[in-house]
C-alpha cells in the first residue's frame, strides 16, 4: 500500500496536473515551515573539528546518495584520508545515537548505515541530530579527518565545508515544493558540487554513470555472474524509493523477471518469504542487509558508479582546502 502511494506521488510530481494543482496550497504552507525551520537550525548550527561533507538532494525520495557516499569514502581511503559517516538512519526504531557495528541490526541503525559500514569498514554513527552524531563519532574516533553526512542537505544544524547535491533522472520534476511537487526546498540553490545522470540538463554539473555490476552476491559471499541467470526465471524485490528503476536495470541486463515485488523505501521486510519453488531472488544491497540473516541465498546486485575526473579534481581541491583550514582552527 505504501509503495503504491509512493508510486502515485512520483507520477503526480512529473507535471503540473490536476492533483499537483490541488496540492499546491499545501506547498505554500510547507514553504513557510521550511523557511522557519532553516532559520532556527542555522541559529543553532555547530561545527566539529573535522572536514564535513554533506551528500544530499533537493527532491524527495532516493537519488543515489548512499552509493555516492560509499564512493567518496573509498576515494578518500586511496588518499590515506581517514573518514567517517553520520546518518539519520531512516527506518530504525531506536532513537539513541549509536555506533554501527558488524553486529548491529537494521531496525536499530537503519539499512543504509549498516550497508555503508559493511562495505567500507569506516566508523559510522547514526542519530536524528547529525551534529550530535558527528560529535559522538569524533569522541570515539578522534583520528577521523573527514565526516560525510549521508543525507542532510536540509539539516543545517551541522556546519559543513562541502555540499554535494545528487540528482536522478527525475530532475526537479514539476518544480514545485512538497507535497505538490518533489522539491524539499526551492531550486536552484547554491551547492559546491552537483552530480546528475546523462541526459539531464543542469548548469555546472558533473555526469554520474550508474549501472549494475556484472555479478550478484549471496549472503555467504559467493559471486554469481548475472549472465548465468539470463535464461532462468528470477524474482526481484526492492524496498527503495523507486523500485521500478531497479527492475528496469535488471531487465536491461537481460534477466527475465517472473515476479516483481516493490516495497516502500526502508521497508523492514520482516514478513517476506522466499519462493517455495526455489526460484532465485534478486534484490538491492540495501535490501540484502535485512534479508541475509534469514535468507542468505537471496542475491544482491551491487550498483556501480563512475564519476568524471573533473568531479574528483574539484572534490580533492575542496577537501584539501578544508583540511588545511581546520589545521589552523584546531
Amino acid at each position: 500500500m505504501i509503495a503504491a502511494c509512493q508510486a502515485w506521488l512520483l507520477r503526480v510530481w512529473r507535471r503540473r496536473g490536476f492533483w499537483a494543482i490541488l496540492l499546491w496550497p499545501m506547498s505554500r504552507v510547507y514553504a513557510r515551515l521550511q523557511v522557519r525551520s532553516a532559520h532556527l537550525h542555522s541559529q543553532k548550527a555547530g561545527r566539529v573539528p573535522a572536514c564535513v561533507i554533506v551528500v544530499g538532494n533537493v527532491v524527495a525520495g532516493g537519488a543515489g546518495k548512499t552509493p555516492l557516499t560509499m564512493a567518496l569514502v573509498q576515494h578518500l581511503g586511496t588518499r590515506a584520508i581517514r573518514a567517517g559517516v553520520v546518518s539519520r538512519g531512516h527506518g530504525r526504531n531506536d532513537t539513541r545515537i549509536l555506533e554501527v557495528t558488524g553486529h548491529s541490526q537494521p531496525n536499530e541503525v537503519g539499512d543504509e548505515p549498516l550497508l555503508i559500514h559493511r562495505q567500507t569498514g569506516v566508523p559510522v554513527w547514526v542519530g536524528r541530530q547529525r551534529l550530535s552524531a558527528a560529535q559522538a563519532l569524533l569522541k570515539a574516533h578522534p583520528n577521523v579527518q573527514v565526516i560525510i553526512s549521508d543525507d542532510g542537505l536540509q539539516h543545517l544544524a551541522l556546519e559543513r565545508d562541502l555540499e554535494i547535491c545528487v540528482m536522478d533522472e527525475r530532475g526537479i520534476g514539476n518544480g514545485w515544493l512538497l507535497p505538490a511537487g518533489p522539491l524539499r526546498e526551492p531550486w536552484p540553490r547554491a551547492v559546491d558540487l552537483l552530480v546528475h545522470p546523462p541526459g539531464a540538463h543542469f548548469e555546472n554539473g558533473h555526469v554520474i554513470e550508474r549501472k549494475l555490476a556484472s555479478f550478484a552476491i549471496d549472503g555467504h559471499g559467493c559471486k554469481i555472474p548475472l549472465a548465468s541467470l539470463q535464461h532462468l526465471p528470477v524474482d526481484a524485490l526492492a524496498g527503495i524509493a523507486r523500485p521500478e528503476a531497479f527492475f528496469a536495470m535488471l531487465t536491461e541486463a537481460g534477466l527475465q523477471l517472473r515476479g516483481r515485488q516493490p516495497f516502500a523505501d526502508h521497508a523492514p521486510l520482516d514478513d517476506w518469504q522466499a519462493p517455495a519453488d526455489g526460484t532465485r531472488v534478486l534484490c538491492t544491497e540495501k535490501d540484502a542487509v535485512k534479508l541475509w540473516p534469514r535468507w542468505p541465498d537471496v542475491l544482491a546486485v551491487p550498483l556501480q558508479l563512475a564519476l568524471p575526473a573533473s568531479f574528483w579534481r574539484v572534490f580533492d581541491q575542496r577537501v584539501d582546502h578544508a583540511l588545511a583550514r581546520h589545521k589552523t582552527l584546531y
